[in-house]
This record gives structure tokens, sequence and C-alpha cells, in this order.
């Protein structure tokens, strides 16, 4: 197969109690994999050149091709931002940026909440960085950033096979846990295209030369996220206000 399901980068328990076991062998189990088995499908019958990168098949196809693809891409970010024991303020650059650009970790709090509750059916909730500055923004269905020129930093999944069975239909209730006990903001311009292809499935698929990370929530730096801080360039690039 050309495409495989990325592995999680924690284990399903990992981010208990806040989402179950239960609620990551359906979303990332049953719902992320069949995006994979999709997309492959529509290679085996020719409906797209399964050697370009998802990134280049995102960026060129739309109807069912587009979609399957970009909700690969999407679950794949949205899995890398969580983490266990994750959520509080930011600090070092990420909060300067986010105070730059909303003038407080309460007023972007307060802007991300309301579009994760606010996005109308199924989407999601995105921070991302436009033109150098930071911004809050949501989608519908599989629409993302990249889409717009904008680059993800933190993405939350509102369609409701996110939160369900754990939180039911209260939205508001899962967004403010993801905001103080999951969020792991640290994706910096990333490009996970590669890991995708030739049925590769790394233990982080986000290890690649496009990633940099960005110290923030919590600090607990990992010795494989410590491997990228060097490259402060690529951060210089995405917020231009920032210290290098």
């Amino acid at each position: 197969m050309t495409f495989t399901l990325p592995a999680l980068p924690y284990d399903l328990a990992a981010l208990e109690p806040h989402l179950t076991k239960e609620n990551l062998e359906l979303h990332y189990g049953k719902h992320h994999n069949a995006y994979v088995v999709n997309l492959n499908k529509f290679a085996d019958d020719k409906k797209v050149d399964g050697s370009k990168s998802l990134e280049d098949i995102i960026m060129s196809s739309d109807g069912p091709v587009f979609n399957n693809a970009a909700q690969i891409w999407i679950h794949t970010f949205y899995w890398n931002s969580m983490k266990p024991k994750g959520g509080g303020e930011p600090t070092g650059e990420l909060a300067a940026a986010i105070t730059r650009d909303f003038g407080s970790y309460a007023k972007f709090k307060e802007e991300f909440t309301a579009a994760c509750v606010s996005q109308f059916g199924s989407g999601w909730g995105w921070l991302v960085v436009e033109n150098g500055k930071l911004k809050v923004t949501k989608t519908s269905n599989a629409d993302l950033p990249m889409k717009h020129k904008q680059t993800a930093l933190i993405t939350c999944d509102v369609w409701e096979h996110a939160y369900y069975p754990t939180y039911k239909n209260l939205r508001p209730k899962y967004v403010e846990v993801f905001l103080t006990s999951l969020i792991s903001p640290r994706q910096i311009s990333p490009k996970p295209s590669n890991d995708y292809e030739q049925g590769a499935q790394p233990n982080n698929p986000w290890q690649s030369p496009g990633v940099i990370w960005l110290t923030g929530f919590n600090q607990d730096i990992t010795p494989e996220v410590d491997l990228w801080l060097p490259m402060r360039f690529r951060i210089r690039r995405a917020l231009p206000g920032l210290r290098a």
C-alpha cells in the first residue's frame, strides 16, 4: 500500500481521563484509518498518483480524493497537537507571540474557544501563522490552512466523533479540556509529506527536515524535539518578529 496510518505519538490510553482509550480506538483506529484505506483505494483505481506526497495531493485535488488526503494530514496534526499532561499557558517565544498578536493568553484562549464552539457542524479550530502573525481561524469538513497560504500550529478537532462518547454533546467542555489539559503547541512550519510515502510508518511522523519545534506549553521537551531546536531560522521565517 502506498499510504499507511501513522503511529500515534503516545499510547491509546495516554490521554485519559480527558480522552479515553475507547475514544481513541474509535477516532484513530476507525475514522483516521478509514481515510488511509480510502486514499489507497483511489490510488489503486488510478484516481490519484500514489507516488505523490500527501501535501501535493492535497494541493492539487478536490472532491473525495482531497477530502481523504486532507483528513489524513489533519488528523495526524491533531494527534500531535496534544500530549499527556498537556495544557497550561505557554512560555518563551510562543508566549511572546501570543501576547504580541492577541494581547494576552486569555484573549487567545477566548478567540480559539469561540472559533471551535461556533464552527457549525463538522470542522476544526486552528492557531495559524499568516503573514508572520498568529491568527485563530476555523475550517469546515476537510478544509485546512495550507489551502489558504497559512502555516498551521495547533488544531482542535470539533467533528462530533472527536469528543464522543467522552463528552457527548458538550463541545464547549471538550474545547476547555483541550486547552487546559491536552494542548501541545510546538509545531512551526510542519511538512509531514514524505513520511506517508512508500508505506512508511515512523514513530513520530513529524520528525522530518521540514519540521521545527518551538518550546511551548509545559516545556518538557523530549530528546527528539531537542534535535530540531537549533534550526532557529525556520522560526524566524514563520514568525519573523520573534527573537532568533
